[in-house]
């Protein structure tokens, strides 16, 4: 019941931003919050940008192979000699003056509007290679987006059951604080009336100024993690979130369960998925260079009448290119190409084993934490017991300051354990649903939880 008070009272004690006083703070859910996120991320956002962008140069491959059509126009200024040879008329043309050969001489401007049309036949596996990576990098972008929402997911979790442990940090340090001001009041009486000793009233007033010291580092660890959850969801009047810490009571599901979905659907894994396949769309891009490719092409001339003697009206054929050295070693390039894709499937080896380490730990120390909260569960009874006999028996005299001060500071001592309890629960559990590929779904444990922290 204390802590529930001063978790009511909290936004009235503790300071918050100065852009959180200016308005009532939001009260959210966690789903609520987790929806508010994504809507307002801006890694997020940026994300989403990086796989349209993917999206579009993957749709520009698709034209890859089709005809291209050039429009040529040039403007030229020429000069043109021709020779003719006159042969058995140059005895004839001699009599005349007529040098042999004849010389005719044409200087003129024209226009050379021109049509090209290519299409390549067989490109060695350039073409497939380049829409194949298009692809592979449009893989890679929507897995580093499906990274960066779980990031932020996790993140969220951090921040907003942060803000709860705070919460109630802040609450038992307030009620350890006002049992030990009480305690000091009844000893001070005590000590007046000459019942204890001056040592015993200054073992109470040392708690409680200790307990002061707690009580204000619990409100600035609390104003901090304010500020946090206030930034990470852009809500510059603070959060207030409403679901409180959580345990379910059940075990978790089994580990090889979690195994064989982090195996099957982390993004990390997709990433060097793409970054595999990029590699060997690299391996085949690169052989690509030392084969010929074949091309089709046809010319078309608009203006025939002012056209070179060369330039033909029109024509169509087949072309063959090959490149028979180049400055850059072609088969060094191969194989370098090969190692790039040997390192990213040895990267994808060790991401493999390096998640499933990482599930492993993750579950058991779910585990561990649920099982610690279940057992401070019947500690807090206890507790809470212990804490009314040794101020009834120092009433009476058959307890000493010291027992009473034990006994209030065990008290609030299992109420920040249990609450430690429930958060290392509760970020167990999203970094096991985070390296799983599940962490979106942590609103449906949060709904089947039967263990709360109010």
């Amino acid at each position: 019941m204390r802590v529930r008070l001063a978790a009511t009272i909290l936004f009235s004690l503790a300071p918050i931003p100065a852009a959180a006083q200016e308005g009532i703070p939001l009260a959210l859910d966690y789903r609520a919050a987790q929806r508010r996120l994504l809507e307002r991320s801006d890694a997020v956002a940026a994300s989403d940008a990086n796989v349209r962008g993917k999206a579009l140069q993957a749709g520009a491959t698709r034209s890859l192979g089709r005809p291209e059509i050039d429009v040529e126009a040039q403007l030229l200024d020429y000069q043109k000699t021709l020779y003719l040879p006159l042969g058995s008329l140059a005895p004839v043309a001699e009599s005349f003056g007529i040098a042999d050969p004849l010389r005719f001489r044409r200087q003129e401007t024209a226009v050379r509007p021109i049509v090209t049309a290519t299409v390549p036949l067989y490109t060695g596996g350039q073409i497939a290679g380049t829409k194949a990576g298009a692809r592979a990098q449009l893989d890679q972008a929507r897995a580093e987006r499906q990274a960066a929402i779980d990031k932020a997911l996790l993140q969220l979790v951090q921040a907003y059951y942060g803000q709860q442990l705070a919460e109630q940090a802040l609450g038992v340090r307030r009620d350890v604080l006002a049992g030990l001001e009480r305690h000091l009041s009844d000893a001070t009486k005590l000590e007046r009336e000459q019942f204890i000793s001056r040592a015993q009233r200054l073992q109470a007033q040392v708690a409680r100024d200790d307990a002061a010291r707690e009580y204000e580092k619990a409100i600035a660890d609390l104003a901090t993690a304010n500020a946090a959850l206030a930034g990470l969801l852009r809500a510059p009047q603070g959060i207030r979130p409403v679901t409180p810490l959580f345990v379910d009571s059940q075990p978790l599901d089994p580990l090889e369960r979690y195994k064989a979905q982090a195996l099957d659907t982390h993004p990390e894994l997709d990433r060097l998925r793409a970054l595999e396949a990029q590699a060997e769309a690299g391996v085949t891009i690169e052989q690509s260079k030392q084969r010929p490719t074949v091309y089709g092409f046809g010319q078309y001339n608009f203006d025939r009448q002012d056209s070179l003697l060369t330039d033909p009206d029109w024509s169509v054929g087949i072309g063959l290119r090959y490149k028979l050295a180049s400055g850059l070693g072609r088969a060094q390039a191969v194989e370098a190409a090969r190692q790039t894709a040997a390192q990213a499937n040895a990267g994808l080896r060790e991401a493999r084993t390096q998640i499933e380490m990482g599930v492993t730990k993750a579950w058991n120390e779910a585990e561990a934490a649920r099982r610690r909260f279940l057992l401070l569960d019947s500690a807090l009874d206890s507790s809470n017991e212990n804490l009314r006999l040794q101020r009834l028996s120092y009433r009476e005299q058959q307890a000493t300051s010291l027992d009473v001060i034990d006994a209030e500071l065990g008290l609030g001592r299992t109420c920040v354990q249990r609450a430690q309890a429930a958060y290392d629960y509760v970020m167990a559990l999203a970094q096991l649903l985070d390296l799983s590929g599940q962490i979106a779904h942590l609103p449906d444990y949060v709904a089947r939880a039967d263990k709360e922290v109010p």
